[in-house]
């Protein structure tokens, strides 16, 4: 038995049930989560003192992936909006560094570097964003690309917010310590919701010259660290099978590297060899990624791509990320993917959010399936039911419930659908399914299943 405790970004359904849900496909591994009560949710961080009492407490286990954001700041979120020094934080980091010491877990920790979103929403910053948020992402670019910008935000708030930054960066500065000291197995900072220029892009060249692992994305980390954590010593390999191979140079929306490097960083995080296209008759998995022809598009802006790539191999042991979208699935491949047979080689799908999102998520799911397959400890039950929910968020949801309104009576036909495609006893989960929006907007919905 392989015991993983898990302390996640904060209580939303990609956090905290998207966990639960992708472990159980392998009956070989007891996972740890703090009670999602204590979690930060899109208002209130977490109850820091608590989760530092249920690390504590914890039983021995294998591998400890650890969210220090949640620890310092009380969740991604709060990361960017609790008003605390660096001493009061720093204090917080030093009773982990005290509780870590007493563990003789592998510890895979990961912090974020603090985004700049381009737009006026105040939703998960601070309250001047909604008045200065575009702004003050146009001096951040302007000052990283050219070496000096134009201010037009008021003197206060700029001095606010570049404090914050500072306060942040510093301790994601003094993590790098620990990880010297051996307090860290594996630590990595991610690039939340980025782009080709800005302070946030800048502070990541900076860690990176200093020794750190920096990856694009945020939500997908603690999955692709799962999945490490899962593959531990044992050999697997991926060849990444891009749909439209002539893009596969281009870059996401809200990230700052090229796709192909995305997926080939996502894969050698988790711990897997990533094979070419020449060697793939010796890969464990094919990875398709149904991604853009041109530039993505973005179901959140109503710029949805039309469909276009369809066919690959399902010979093979396959999973897909599909990217084709921002925001969502693309709908009208999904809905022809799902009128054909998924056959025994079906390994995972995920459509969500970002491309580094879908991306981690996807390779995590399919880790652990293949590998409790080889182990004979596969819970096939569990893996439809991780599908079922992955297609009703990620393509029934999002790239067509969401834009009439959340209807829970919208679902019925999908769940029919979905259900057939995967060969799944609609009549299992008849009255079952549980539909939410646990942060009270839009864009995370939570589905569960009896």
């Amino acid at each position: 038995m392989k015991k993983i405790a898990l302390i996640p970004i904060d209580n939303r359904p990609i956090c905290y049930p998207l966990v639960e849900q992708i472990c159980a496909i392998h009956k070989d591994i007891e996972l740890f989560l703090p009670p999602r009560g204590l979690l930060g949710g899109l208002i209130e961080g977490s109850d820091i003192v608590a989760i530092l009492g249920w690390l504590e407490g914890l039983p021995q286990v294998d591998y400890l992936v650890l969210s220090l954001d949640t620890i310092a700041y009380g969740g991604l979120v709060n990361s960017r909006r609790c008003p605390e020094g660096y001493d009061e934080i720093l204090a917080r980091v030093k009773r982990l560094e005290e509780i870590l010491a007493r563990l003789s877990a592998k510890v895979y920790a990961f912090s974020s570097i603090m985004r700049i979103s381009n737009n006026n929403i105040n939703e998960e910053e601070k309250e001047y964003w909604s008045q200065w948020g575009e702004k003050i992402f146009e001096y951040s670019h302007n000052l990283h690309k050219s070496g000096g910008a134009a201010n037009t935000v008021p003197d206060e708030i700029l001095r606010d917010y570049l404090a914050t930054r500072k306060r942040n960066f510093e301790i994601n500065k003094y993590y790098l310590g620990l990880a010297r000291r051996g307090v860290f197995d594996t630590l990595v900072y991610s690039k939340d919701d980025t782009g080709e220029f800005g302070l946030n892009v800048e502070e990541a060249e900076i860690l990176a010259s200093l020794g750190a692992t920096v990856k694009t994305g945020a939500d997908e980390i603690p999955l692709t660290l799962l999945a490490r954590a899962i593959v531990g010593d044992e050999k697997i390999s991926a060849v990444p099978i891009f749909l439209h191979p002539e893009s596969a140079g281009k870059i996401s929306k809200y990230e700052d590297i090229p796709l192909n490097e995305c997926v080939k960083s996502q894969l050698s995080l988790a711990g897997i060899e990533v094979c070419d296209m020449d060697d793939n008759g010796g890969a464990d998995l094919n990875f398709i990624v149904n991604n853009f022809a041109h530039e993505q598009g973005d179901l959140v802006l109503g710029e949805a791509n039309p469909s276009t790539a369809t066919v690959f191999d399902k010979s093979r042991p396959y999973f897909i990320a599909d990217v084709n979208n921002a925001n969502g699935a693309d709908f009208g491949f999904v809905e022809k993917f799902l009128g054909t047979a998924a056959g025994e080689n079906f390994y995972g799908y995920c459509g969500y959010n970002t491309s580094a999102n879908s991306i981690g998520c996807a390779v995590c799911i399919a880790t652990i399936k293949f590998l409790a397959l080889r182990a004979g400890m596969y819970d096939d039950e569990a893996f439809k039911k991780l599908m079922l929910v992955r297609f009703l968020d990620d393509w029934a949801y999002q790239a067509k419930i969401r834009k009439k309104g959340f209807q829970k009576n919208e679902f019925a036909p999908f769940e029919q659908k979905i259900c057939e495609f995967l060969e799944f006893d609609c009549g299992k989960i008849a009255n079952n399914v549980q539909y939410a929006l646990p942060w009270r907007r839009s864009f995370e919905i939570e589905i569960g299943i009896e």
